[in-house]
């Protein structure tokens, strides 16, 4: 979860489609040194450009997209089309507006492909219900603090010694970078912490090679975690889906 594609894209168009950031600003933070290819936007036929894509957004009616992230259980906010749900499951996040949803797929270091979505024959999505970014910050706090008192029962330093040094440097603040220059420094902040978490997840979800690791202890870490992996999701797309008031 630590560079999500969809949700630079939610954030860079949201601030451009608003007049928050110039075509430029917002093409080059998303560009950078990768390739990006659009294909199914309505109007063509053909794989587009991301910038061209950037561009149809207006004139498709687009006013905001929306970072989603859904998992197995949970889908809310992706338009209840099956081709559509099953694809955002699959790469775990999709980026959706009104007219139109993109979801990606990571070609390599160099390339990504987004599949759009044309959401007109879609039913009516429910108004996404949006984390306040001080309540998203509390539950990672909690999270947190629930699921290293339990890792630590669980010896996980033995298994993934980088995991206590990860946590131990979470009372640091670290803002993310990358996001428009206005964005709410809260959000830069709970988007910080909640990458540097999603590298908990990471290596706490990878048993070290020839680790004693037994079923029990497999499903009692699994169960730690699981509310700590919500509340970086929720966060995640809290921080992203920030818009001034």
């Amino acid at each position: 979860m630590h560079d999500i594609a969809a949700g630079r894209v939610a954030v860079w168009a949201t601030a451009w489609l608003s007049g928050r950031a110039s075509y430029d600003a917002a093409l080059d933070a998303l560009l950078g040194d990768t390739a990006h290819r659009v294909v199914g936007l309505p109007g063509t036929d053909e794989a587009v450009p991301l910038g061209w894509a950037l561009s149809a957004l207006r004139g498709l009616g687009e006013r905001r997209l929306r970072l989603v992230l859904p998992v197995p259980g949970d889908t809310r906010g992706i338009p209840a089309l099956p081709a559509l749900v099953a694809a955002a499951l699959e790469s775990g996040q999709a980026a959706v507006g009104e007219r139109v949803a993109l979801v990606p797929e990571d070609l390599g270091p160099e390339a990504v492909s987004w599949t759009a979505v044309d959401l007109a024959a879609a039913p009516p999505v429910p108004p996404a219900v949006e984390g306040n970014l001080r309540a998203v910050s509390g539950e990672l706090d909690l999270a947190v603090g629930d699921a290293a008192r339990t890792l630590v029962a669980l010896d996980l330093a033995r298994w993934n010694p980088e995991v206590p040094a990860l946590l131990a440097g979470l009372a640091r603040t670290v803002r993310a970078p990358g996001l428009p220059a206005d964005h709410e420094p809260l959000a830069l902040s709970v988007l910080g912490r909640a990458q540097r978490l999603s590298q908990v997840l990471d290596l706490a979800m990878a048993d070290a090679p020839g680790a004693a690791v037994t079923h029990a202890q497999a499903a009692a870490r699994d169960d730690a975690l699981r509310p700590l992996a919500d509340a970086v999701r929720h966060a995640t797309v809290a921080a992203y889906n920030w818009v001034p008031r």
